[in-house]
């Protein structure tokens, strides 16, 4: 039991702000969105909590509290996966992150089996002894402790240790804009929706009412009805579309192109002097070497002003999906360096320095006439 408290704890750390995201989709669909300014401060106490939780197990530290702890812990997993299940508004959980996506109702019957093992383990604790002496095991708790926290600090500033989004350098990007190929769709069947003495039914094509006739009968809607829920047939990023200034979309370009350098920057949370310097000797680079660069946020007017005073002022900002963008910029900001669609190059703020060094080593590619359809888009309206 401990060995998979101190699993799942180390999984959940390699990306605790995926964690925090998950615990937001909970909070906003439960009108607690007050909560979302701490999601990410639950996020790093719980999977540390986790660690040292099983960690103590292991030791036999503390064996009544922990297993009191242990108990509580799974009974409110218990309760969120199995919400997540039967409501079916959660595909998943989250309970071990993005690197082993498992289904809400596999989730649920795991924390179910887990339960029970605690229970056993809860009402036999008088057998747990300490393996070791009590210095010894204060000391590797308290190594278990700073592990925990320090694995988590690290990957919040410098990205995950082990990256499994569909962000992750190697991806073709236009393949994960696409619906897997052994996707099964909603199965749907039209429906018709018509009032009758001022009561409302519905009905198929095949099960119209037999004394059906437009006089008595008054036409309200018609819509596509899921009769079987589909698998797997959602692409794994969705959202992946850009507008500049003009409001043209000109993703495909950015997805064409031999190289482009874009920065993901979902909001002005990092404060600008922490990353402008680096990025401007990215921008700099990239320039001189007629490699687009874009700055891509969810709330592009606002970034535009924010960088009015720095050295890539000029440098567009795109507007982007604020989902997709948290999902590509685990950390905030982060820049990406992509070949015809495919992700070479990914790197955190703190980082920086290693993405010029990257791109000071592209070929210069020839100058072309950018695709800017700003001044045409602005004369059309006219």
């Amino acid at each position: 039991m401990g060995v998979l408290f101190i699993f799942s704890g180390l999984i959940k750390a390699n990306d605790p702000i995926g964690l925090s995201y998950k615990m937001q989709e909970f909070f906003d669909l439960w009108k607690m969105s007050a909560l979302d300014g701490i999601a990410l401060t639950l996020s790093i106490a719980m999977i540390a909590f986790e660690i040292i939780a099983g960690v103590a197990l292991l030791l036999g530290w503390q064996k009544k509290l922990i297993s009191w702890l242990l108990l509580l812990l799974i009974v409110f997993f218990t309760f969120l996966t199995g919400y997540a299940y039967l409501s079916g508004k959660f595909s998943n959980c989250g309970c071990f992150g993005d690197c082993i996506p498992i289904s809400s109702k596999a989730s649920f019957l795991k924390d179910v089996a887990l339960l029970v093992l605690i229970l056993l383990l809860f009402f036999n604790r008088k057998h747990i002894q300490p393996v070791f002496a009590t210095r010894t095991t204060r000391l590797l708790l308290l190594i278990s402790a700073v592990l925990s926290l320090g694995i988590q600090w690290y990957t919040l500033h410098y990205l995950p240790v082990l990256d499994c989004l569909p962000f992750k350098v190697g991806s073709y990007i236009p393949d994960k804009l696409k619906v897997p190929a052994n996707a099964i769709p909603d199965s749907t069947e039209i429906t018709f929706v018509y009032e009758k003495a001022g009561k409302k039914m519905e009905f198929n094509a095949d099960h119209f009412p037999d004394d059906f006739n437009d006089s008595t009968y008054k036409f309200i809607d018609r819509y596509d009805k899921v009769i079987r829920k589909g698998t797997n047939a959602i692409p794994e990023i969705r959202g992946f579309d850009f507008q500049n200034s003009a409001g043209t979309t000109i993703t495909q370009d950015i997805l064409d192109v031999g190289y482009a350098v874009l920065l993901f920057h979902e909001d002005r949370s990092i404060a600008l002097n922490k990353w402008e310097k680096g990025f401007e000797g990215i921008y700099q680079s990239a320039t001189g070497k007629n490699i687009p660069v874009y700055i891509i946020s969810s709330l592009a007017p606002l970034v535009k002003q924010e960088i009015a005073t720095t050295g890539f002022k000029d440098l567009e900002v795109l507007a982007g999906d604020r989902v997709m963008i948290r999902m590509a910029a685990r950390t905030n900001p982060t820049v990406y360096l992509f070949k015809k669609g495919t992700v070479i190059g990914k790197w955190s703020y703190k980082n920086f320095d290693a993405a010029l060094s990257t791109v000071k080593q592209l070929p210069a590619v020839a100058a072309t006439t950018p695709k800017d359809t700003t001044v045409i888009d602005s004369l059309l309206k006219k």
